[in-house]
């Protein structure tokens, strides 16, 4: 046909898969999940080889090691993509539920029902796992996946559709419910631009791929964005609590968007907290960067170490960001300003501190005494995510199975009129 491009292909055969895809059984689709799974496994050589080359190709570019880590796989890594599969089909179906049911005062029934959305794109960066997710998520709900991944992980990001897809196929399912797009800017415009066609984008990007999604998005939009979080270190928090969690924030995964990004520490706290964070962090390869209060609580520590200025607490950072509070109160009110809404953590011993910041802190995933990096990968329960929406609609939080459905109202009369 003249004028249909590649991507008009792509969205038609996505639409057409997405009918198929809302009438398989929760058996049929776990079915699916269990060949992708073995593809997976089967053909770990070759999606290995494959993303050596990203990486490599990533350290000549002398990419930061936080992207070069969001990159590599090894075969614990692919072992955890099976796993992935297995885990999402193990879940309960939300397609199907019935959520609510009635008889109204006029006689008609009314059901609420979990339908899938249809198609589903998934837009993120340098992550090849999160190729696998978002292709498990989106079967096992009934939604056509179209996925765009970062440049800097195209090798990997294609083996692993191409094993996908296989796998769809030895499943008698259709091919057409997994693509993955190029990194073309003008395609990724049209896309996004595509009513009627697109149901939902989900999109865990940095900031210059989200201005264009923002001026040129005609459907549903959630923009995950990258975490700022902080670690509030209350006066009365138990110093080695506070450590531990303060380290597992940072250093469990750097190259997450959960990860604690900067340290807020009580006034009071400070003397016995600020030493030995320095020290534990340091260990652990990470640097600090001071405010101005938190030099002069450091003392002599202080030198030598990077000052952090007001603007370097409003983007995440590879480094540990430090300020001493003077309050409760200053704390909130640096969170409020400087916050992406993503995960927030309190330490204290204290229950009314405890409640009053998870009832005054506005974010997504709001913590005491745990550290942020419980937010990803699937450790809130209810399996595998998609992303974490920083967005309060439709949904705010892990973007799990669920989330990838919608309602729909189902109404039986018997020949009622209004």
């Amino acid at each position: 046909m003249a004028g249909v491009t590649s991507l008009d292909r792509v969205c038609d055969g996505a639409r057409a898969a997405s009918r198929v895809l809302a009438r398989l059984s929760s058996h049929a689709k776990d079915v699916v999940l269990g060949e992708m799974a073995e593809a997976l496994e089967r053909r770990a050589a070759e999606i290995l080889r494959e993303n050596r080359q990203d990486v490599e190709a990533a350290k000549r570019a002398h990419a930061a090691p936080e992207l070069v880590d969001r990159i590599y796989l090894d075969e614990d890594r692919v072992a955890d993509l099976v796993e992935t599969c297995r885990r999402v089909a193990a879940l309960p179906d939300p397609v199907g539920i019935t959520e609510r049911g009635e008889r109204l005062p006029n006689g008609l029934e009314v059901l609420r029902r979990r339908v899938p959305l249809g198609v589903v794109a998934a837009l993120y960066g340098a992550r090849p796992a999160a190729t696998v997710d978002a292709a498990a998520l989106c079967l096992k709900s009934g939604n056509a996946a179209i996925l765009r991944g970062s440049r800097a992980a195209l090798r990997s990001n294609r083996i692993l559709v191409e094993v996908l897809t296989g796998a769809l196929l030895e499943a008698d399912a259709p091919a057409e419910a997994l693509s993955l797009l190029g990194e073309d800017h003008e395609e990724l415009r049209r896309l996004v631009g595509k009513e009627g066609v697109i149901d939902l984008i989900v999109a865990s990007v940095g900031e210059e791929v989200a201005a264009l999604l923002r001026q040129h998005a005609r459907v549903p939009l959630i923009l995950a964005r990258p975490g700022r979080n902080h670690i509030y270190v209350h006066a009365d928090a138990d110093v080695d609590m506070a450590l531990k969690i303060t380290a597992n924030a940072k250093v469990q995964r750097p190259a997450a968007t959960a990860v604690g990004d900067a340290l807020l520490v009580h006034r009071d706290a400070a003397p016995a907290f600020l030493p030995a964070a320095a020290g534990r962090l340091g260990q652990q390869g990470v640097r600090l960067r001071l405010s101005a209060e938190a030099r002069e609580a450091l003392g002599d520590s202080a030198n030598g170490v990077p000052v952090a200025v007001e603007a370097d607490f409003a983007s995440a950072s590879p480094d540990t960001l430090v300020r001493v509070v003077d309050s409760f109160e200053a704390a909130l009110e640096h969170i409020r300003r400087h916050g992406s809404g993503h995960s927030e953590s309190v330490v204290t011993g204290s229950l009314a501190v405890a409640r009053e910041f998870q009832e005054a802190v506005d974010a997504a995933v709001v913590y005491v005494n745990a550290s942020t990096r419980f937010t990803e990968g699937g450790e809130l329960g209810a399996g595998p995510q998609l992303a974490t929406s920083t967005q309060k609609l439709h949904w705010r939080g892990p973007i799990r199975l669920e989330q990838l459905t919608t309602d729909k109202h189902l109404v039986a009369g018997d020949g009622h009129v209004r």
